[in-house]
């Protein structure tokens, strides 16, 4: 049966997670909607969870996989619904009526609508808003975050799957080459849809070089002309981040250079979506 929504919730080896995903979703006010689980064969006690919750779970698929996009893709695959959500184990819905907003605003005109998410690290919290309008230049620099936003299922037919050579940012190339080359209509919700989980895979500054070299590789296949333009920015980006690193490990100069960029930002508009 075609249901309007599909949460596809992609598991491995994060019991805990996925339990607190699980119980985000069933605890929802508007249920009619299908709810995928796939796993990658944990062998944690997910799978006890997943069994748990059987008279939930629309859809439940256990084992091995190659990597987080190829079990997202098998998601994608098996659903059913209008829309897709994904959200993986870690990352909550942020309260029992979301849904119920959500289905509201999600009118079937537009192929993606998008929300806010609260941004959840190991020592705090933040909300981070995403434009109402999107283009290339917020692409450059930023992503949607696929836990906030409700794909049209037939985008991926259309257009293409997740790229499952790479690791980290397959769902920022669906983003960028759906809106910006393949002109997916889009709406922004005012509203918050998830509390994201901050210590994954993308999170990691560990990751970032490699997410960089996905990122330069997209924008080589798909937009060759900004290749060169996407390159120096990174470049100039990552002179400005270890500079700051550079200023950081001295606290007096860290303090002046915070008050100093407090006083600038007294003086500025503030910042329009």
């Amino acid at each position: 049966m075609i249901k309007k929504i599909s949460i596809i919730t992609v598991n491995y080896n994060n019991k805990d997670g996925l339990k607190k995903t699980i119980d985000s979703v069933v605890n929802q006010t508007w249920k009619d909607f299908e709810f995928i689980i796939i796993d990658g064969n944990s062998n944690d006690g997910s799978k006890d969870i997943m069994e748990e919750y059987r008279h939930s779970i629309s859809y439940a698929l256990s084992e091995p996989d190659t990597g987080i996009y190829n079990a997202m893709n098998k998601g994608i695959k098996a659903a059913n619904g209008n829309y897709l959500l994904f959200l993986n184990s870690g990352d909550i819905l942020l309260d029992s009526n979301t849904l119920e907003k959500s289905n509201e605003l999600i009118n079937g005109d537009y192929d993606i609508y998008y929300g806010d998410i609260v941004y959840d690290e190991i020592t705090k919290r933040e909300i981070r808003t995403f434009p109402n309008k999107l283009d290339f230049h917020f692409f450059y620099l930023h992503n949607l975050s696929h836990q906030a936003s409700f794909i049209k299922r037939s985008l991926f037919d259309d257009i293409f799957y997740y790229n499952e050579e790479f690791k980290i940012v397959s769902d920022w190339e669906f983003f960028i080459y759906a809106i910006c080359n393949r002109n997916a209509s889009y709406h922004h919700m005012n509203i918050v849809i998830c509390i994201y989980d901050g210590t994954g895979l993308s999170s990691n500054l560990n990751n970032h070089k490699l997410m960089h070299e996905e990122r330069s590789a997209t924008i080589a296949r798909y937009f060759p002309l900004f290749a060169e333009d996407y390159e120096k920015l990174i470049e100039l980006n990552s002179k400005r981040f270890k500079q700051f690193a550079h200023i950081k490990i001295h606290k007096v100069a860290w303090e002046i250079l915070k008050g100093l960029m407090s006083l600038i930002l007294l003086f500025l508009p503030k910042q329009k979506n």
